[in-house]
């Protein structure tokens, strides 16, 4: 088995060399994927050098079982590690997302259940920071629209990650927000007690790393100006500093009016827009190639919830793994690592699954 390892070794090799060439680190874009691929074949390759050792040792000690019971002795605790590096290595040579390494812009927006709802979007903001903050991720809101409550209509937030392998990558953890959460609490506006179902809805798009890896044609694009406004509808501006843009070819339209400036906000619609752009060409090609899995529920309809988060019961359930924990308490605060690599592991196994019927 591992027969793809052969040229994944190779390709290694070569990117180090690459590496090693002053001129790569004077084009940005280009050393950032170099630096990607790498970290991600460093781990395939320090998995299969141990598979390889510990299959060389497992030979040895069988081999020598008869004659010395020590070796006898040693055998299946080496058998059982084995086993586990062959498991890794299987793992690691599963295709990766291309997007795992890249960093996010997510948008958070209030679905059914009024300003309940706009207070849980609040909500899932502050879990998501500090879960950015547990992993020593970069987050900088890019807009935000308050309620009257203190709650959110919708806020978008981008996070910036510290590592180039893709397995640590933002998206590789992220891209499993995208869908409708739903809230079952007693709402802060409840005066008989009542327990309240309301959702909020989460899109998670990967970032261009470069403005020229998305080409967005000037006249493709409809821009609007017009008076920024807060909660309520109040004036904040006197100028017509807010920014609409619409993109023709796709109807994609992003709204700015957090900045003062015109310039500024017409700079950070232009980033949301890049990156729902890159999302609708990747899904589209995804699903020309017959690969294409739904994992973002784009509605806020609550019935098309991917998890609940029950706080009478101090519950957290998703939906997709059958995942469920009573530490709501803690996962709001940030502690989402478990609830996550649950996703990544029954993404893996569908993967795996998918590998097993191509070969068959």
């Amino acid at each position: 088995m591992f027969e793809s390892v052969q040229s994944l070794l190779a390709e290694h090799d070569e990117l180090q060399v690459q590496l090693s060439d002053p001129d790569l680190h004077s084009d940005p874009a280009r050393s950032k994927k170099v630096n990607r691929r790498y970290a991600e074949l460093a781990r395939i390759v320090a998995a299969y050098e141990e598979w390889r050792t510990l299959t060389d040792d497992v030979a040895a000690a069988t081999e020598m079982a008869a004659e010395d019971e020590a070796f006898a002795a040693e055998l299946p605790g080496l058998t059982e590690s084995l086993d586990a590096a062959q498991e890794k290595l299987r793992r690691l040579l599963i295709p990766r997302d291309p997007n795992d390494a890249r960093d996010v812009i997510m948008e958070i927006k209030m679905g059914e259940g009024g300003a309940e709802s706009a207070l849980f979007a609040g909500d899932l903001l502050r879990m998501y920071l500090h879960y950015a903050e547990s992993k020593k991720w970069k987050t900088e809101i890019i807009e935000q629209t308050s309620s009257d409550l203190g709650g959110i209509k919708d806020v978008q937030v981008a996070f910036k990650g510290n590592s180039t392998d893709p397995a640590e990558g933002i998206w590789a953890h992220l891209k499993y927000e995208g869908g409708v959460h739903r809230v079952q609490r007693v709402p802060a506006t409840e005066s008989q007690g009542r327990i309240h179902t309301s959702a909020a809805g989460v899109l998670v798009f990967p970032e261009v790393d470069e403005p020229e890896e998305v080409e967005i044609n000037q006249n493709d694009l409809k821009i609007d100006v017009y008076r920024s406004s807060g909660p309520g509808g109040q004036s904040v501006n006197t100028t017509d500093s807010a920014v609409r843009i619409t993109h023709l070819p796709t109807g994609i339209v992003v709204a700015m009016q957090n900045e003062k400036s015109q310039l500024q906000n017409r700079e950070a619609g232009m980033r949301v827009l890049r990156a729902r752009i890159l999302a609708r060409y990747q899904e589209e090609a995804d699903a020309e190639a017959s690969e294409y899995r739904k994992s973002q529920i784009r509605t806020m309809d609550r019935s098309e919830r991917i998890r609940t988060y029950n706080f009478p019961e101090n519950r957290i359930a998703d939906h997709r793994t059958g995942y469920k924990a009573y530490n709501l308490d803690a996962v709001m605060n940030g502690a989402l690592e478990p609830v996550i690599q649950s996703c990544i592991q029954a993404d893996e196994e569908s993967r795996l699954e998918a590998l097993g019927n191509d070969a068959d």
